[in-house]
């Protein structure tokens, strides 16, 4: 398969752009790369956007590819990833339209207000850590929860701004409930599977701060076979290489 071709090399090879990773603790993932296609067909006519934990970059490159004008500013806590970040930024044809702050997010402040935040922040709470202090950093909740998550998009977001998340599926219904709180309501979610056999194991969130009746959807990344799905090849077509 085409991702796991490419999961022992310090790169990652797109149609218009490369991720660099061999500096980062978390490498590119499949279930990344989804959320973030997602994102690009979702929020064409966003003007500019904030990338919540960049890492490598991935996110910001797939949505300016698809949209044309948007401006992203990446905030990434870790010195290396953000490094990475940038240089993968400056490789690609987008380099004027996307900024690397290195930066906790919970001191960023620029005076803007964002049509869309996006986020990919850590899956677990309270697990096992790893040695590994900057994968404890990518994975865990040790320098930013998901209350803090909220606190900053409800700073940042502009009224009729959009935020998405992806999340462990687990932890959907608190996230969900604790967005509520602060007047961020669900208007999509949609629900990941590695195959029709398992269980939901990601998550997609979009929120907005108009109350209205949310989506619910689905998407199986392999079929029964082991290959991609017809949903997973029309949604990653236009990034991956052999699709």
């Amino acid at each position: 398969m085409y991702l796991a071709s490419q999961m022992s090399n310090n790169y990652f090879q797109f149609k218009q752009f490369t991720i660099n990773q061999d500096r980062c603790a978390m490498k590119v993932c499949t279930d990344a790369c989804l959320f973030g296609a997602l994102l690009a067909d979702s929020l064409q006519h966003s003007a500019n956007c904030l990338d919540i934990g960049t890492g490598t970059g991935l996110l910001s490159l797939m949505l300016a590819q698809k949209n044309k004008h948007m401006v992203i500013d990446a905030v990434e806590i870790d010195l290396k990833s953000a490094e990475q970040a940038k240089d993968n930024f400056a490789l690609s044809p987008w380099t004027n339209r996307l900024h690397v702050f290195n930066t906790d997010v919970l001191s960023f402040e620029n005076g803007k207000q964002y049509d869309c935040i996006i986020s990919n922040p850590p899956f677990f709470e309270d697990d096992l850590h790893s040695p590994d202090a900057a994968k404890n950093n990518a994975k865990h909740n040790t320098t930013l929860n998901l209350k803090q998550l909220l606190k900053i998009v409800n700073m940042h977001l502009a009224a009729d701004g959009v935020f998405a998340v992806l999340l462990s599926n687990q932890r959907l219904n608190y996230f969900i409930e604790e967005a509520a709180k602060i007047d961020l309501y669900l208007t999509k979610k949609n629900l990941v599977k590695q195959s029709a056999v398992h269980d939901h194991f990601r998550g997609i969130l979009f929120f907005s701060r108009i109350k209205s009746q949310h989506q619910i959807s689905e998407i199986i990344i392999k079929n029964n076979d082991g290959d991609y799905t017809k949903e997973f090849i029309t949604a990653l077509k236009d990034y991956y290489l052999f699709l």
